[in-house]
């Protein structure tokens, strides 16, 4: 066999190997993981980490234009949460992906929301401090409950929490004095107290909430059966 006879046939097998790795990439099925993140809940769920950084640009900014951005931001993001969770349940489409973004989205936002506020003296650092650090604590205890196979549910001090605090949020990213119109009245508001108030009504409510948690871990601690 002559050389020029060797080089096709080798030409000719490494043209059949390409073909065949392309076949088989193209009737390849797509992970589990890659199929979960393209369903709508959770392609909403990564919508709000993406937008962190423009919302970091617009409370860089900080004047009343970009503010009210800010606000309008974080509150479309605050939305998508509740939407995103609807979606979830009602086309069940729950995937373990899901409920490892879904809340990792919602931490990220609203630590990124806080720091800025801190860095533009709309709150003090104690308060992100505490609300932040009770986040983390939170969070190690679930995943404590769940490694001894436990469950704690939310209590409605946790979800008071939750709602003053995105609102507080809102309203401190607004900052500025606005008029508000109404049908009946009219008056200048102050977003920065508004908002000062609302998070700091949010932060009690955190703690008490925590209290809760720990209250209900040992409790059902106590009444679980331990894993051998």
């Amino acid at each position: 066999m002559d050389r020029t006879t060797k080089r096709r046939q080798k030409h000719e097998a490494k043209l059949r190997k390409k073909e065949e790795r392309a076949h088989r990439k193209a009737n390849r099925k797509p992970s589990v993981l890659l199929k979960e993140l393209w369903n709508l809940p959770n392609m909403l769920t990564m919508g709000r980490i993406v937008v962190i950084p423009l919302f970091v640009w617009f409370t860089y900014e900080a004047d009343p234009f970009f503010s009210v951005l800010a606000a309008a931001l974080f509150a479309l993001a605050s939305i998508t949460d509740v939407v995103d969770g609807f979606l979830a349940r009602r086309w069940n489409m729950i995937t373990v992906t899901g409920k490892l973004l879904d809340p990792l989205a919602d931490k990220l936002i609203v630590m990124a929301a806080m720091v800025m506020m801190t860095r533009l003296g709309r709150i003090p650092a104690w308060v992100v401090i505490v609300l932040l650090g009770r986040e983390l604590i939170i969070m190690g205890l679930r995943q404590i409950a769940a490694s001894e196979g436990m469950v704690i549910a939310a209590g409605q001090e946790g979800k008071w929490k939750t709602s003053l605090q995105l609102v507080g949020i809102i309203a401190l990213c607004v900052h500025y004095t606005h008029p508000i119109n109404l049908l009946v009245t009219h008056f200048d508001c102050d977003f920065n107290a508004l908002g000062k108030v609302l998070v700091y009504i949010s932060t009690f409510f955190s703690v008490w909430s925590a209290g809760g948690y720990f209250k209900a871990f040992f409790h059902t601690l106590g009444s679980h059966p331990r894993k051998a």
